[in-house]
């Protein structure tokens, strides 16, 4: 049976999604392919082109983004179903329902690009793509609280393009990969102008690959101020306690274990710097067992070790948070609160309470910290905490970074991914915490319940790890920078 062409265009929008799903993070290494999203884009312009009208186009841009968003976090399935109780085929439902809402963004920009693109040139309608595909990649990690997981820039972190986060932010990338995708596809109809495009977008990549860290501060950093801290190296603990998300919350089974692992590691590993992850200590302070806490107050309040711990705070009255508390010799107590929380499993959003109330997530409603939160200071540090998926955001991160002398040194990611299971989220995730490191040239530690545990460089490489799904402690050092990129320097004062 021949398909015709009005089936054949959708089909190549549903592949060609997948493709970018599969991209962020191939399934069968983990590690981003660059080639790969900008082959997929190239595919769905192609189709997009070919539509006979601007709903057609809709119509190939919502069949890509559906089959892209469901193959990035379809692990969404693993939380709601086996954690959270959901029946299977309701969790497969709100998968599939969460991916066509947030595609209905990318159809919109297609539909766009299909009015407005007859009768550009060459180079403007290549323009006109990749911004009307930025807004569309803006409108999702923005609106109704953003949720731009799988975000096309971030294949990205490795391959020609690599440079670029440090001065556009991976939506920057992402607008340069649409850019290349749409030139690409009307290389056959014109040989001239197209290869001086992409020679033009690949040679200022280029040029920002041989940039070195020291000629971005002297463009970009403004000058410590006496006492600031400085780039120098620090050792660093990060626990991985590999606790079963159906059992954490258990106080017959996780609890108890976490208790007693995490506090062995506290009292017994020697580095400078401790750092257990999200909730590792799965109860409120007040409900740990006597003595526990000040016992841990204790270690930390003399010696020359540190360390950030991650619990909720608060009470039924004030509400609470996921949180981290910071310890160290002279204190005072520091505490970072969580500014960005998962919808569904952190708080309800309006009319959604039905939903919440079919699945078992304990800690379901949580109260926001504050955006641009001051950072722990340590040992000639400034350690800025961000908790779990608030690494997504690196416009929220970004506001640190207005003043160069309170300035971020390090990011400490601190999560916990066991709630999707052994699947492809954790390298997910961590492709992300490497674009952040990319975009502010900062080391990313990032301390995990089953992983990834891992040390990155400034440079957005992973020069220590913990194997994954496996209790353990990741012992490293990590060398702490000061300089301000272009792009923290703009996002900060723009957002």
């Amino acid at each position: 049976m021949r398909l015709s062409a009005g089936a054949l265009l959708p089909l190549i929008a549903l592949i060609a999604g997948l493709a970018q799903g599969w991209s962020i993070a191939a399934p069968w290494s983990g590690a981003p392919l660059w080639w790969l999203q900008l082959l997929s884009l190239a595919a769905l312009a192609w189709a997009v082109q070919r539509q006979p009208t601007w709903r057609r186009a809709a119509l190939a841009g919502f069949v890509f983004a559906v089959a892209w968003l469901c193959a990035v976090f379809w692990w969404l399935f693993i939380s709601m179903h086996r954690y959270g109780g959901l029946p299977a085929p309701l969790a497969t439902l709100a998968v599939l329902g969460l991916a066509s809402v947030l595609a209905l963004y990318y159809a919109a920009a297609c539909a766009v690009f299909a009015r407005l693109s007859p009768g550009l040139g060459v180079l403007w309608r290549a323009a006109l793509f990749a911004a009307v595909w930025t807004l569309a990649e803006l409108a999702r990690g923005i609106w109704f609280t953003g949720f731009p997981w799988g975000a096309g820039g971030y294949a990205h972190a490795d391959g020609p393009l690599g440079a670029m986060p440090r001065w556009l932010g991976v939506y920057g990338v992402g607008l340069l990969a649409a850019w290349l995708a749409m030139l690409l596809v009307q290389w056959p109809g014109a040989k001239k102008l197209v290869p001086v495009g992409i020679t033009a977008t690949l040679g200022v990549a280029a040029l920002a690959m041989w940039t070195l860290p020291d000629d971005l501060a002297k463009l970009s950093a403004q000058a410590p101020t006496p006492g600031s801290a400085q780039p120098t190296t620090i050792t660093v603990a990060l626990l991985q306690g590999n606790i079963a998300q159906d059992e954490k919350f258990q106080g017959g089974s996780g609890v108890p274990l976490a208790l007693r692992w995490y506090g062995e590691q506290l009292r017994g590993t020697h580095a400078a710097l401790l750092v257990a992850p999200e909730t590792a200590l799965p109860m409120l302070p007040q409900s740990l067992p006597i003595g526990y806490w000040p016992d841990l107050a204790a270690r930390f309040a003399s010696g020359h070790q540190a360390a950030l711990i991650g619990l909720p705070l608060g009470s039924f009255k004030e509400g609470y948070t996921n949180s981290a508390l910071g310890l160290k010799p002279g204190g005072p107590l520091y505490q970072y609160d969580k500014h960005h929380l998962v919808p569904f499993g952190e708080f309800i959003p309006p009319l959604f309470r039905w939903f919440t109330e079919m699945m078992s997530i304990p800690l379901g409603d949580f109260n926001r910290g504050a955006v641009g939160q001051p950072s722990f200071e340590w040992m000639g540090q400034r350690l800025a905490p961000n908790i779990c998926y608030e690494d997504l955001f690196g416009e929220e991160l970004g506001a640190r970074f207005s003043d160069a002398a309170t300035a971020p040194t390090i990011f400490v990611n601190m999560s916990n991914i066991a709630w999707f299971g052994n699947s492809i989220a954790i390298d997910q995730h961590l492709q992300i915490s490497r674009m952040r490191a990319l975009e502010f040239a900062r080391p990313v530690i990032r301390a995990t319940n089953t992983g990834a545990t891992v040390i990155i460089d400034h440079q957005g490489r992973v020069t220590h790890s913990l194997e994954r799904h496996q209790r353990g402690v990741l012992v490293g050092t990590v060398q702490g920078r000061s300089e301000i990129t272009p792009f923290a320097w703009w996002v900060s004062r723009m957002g």
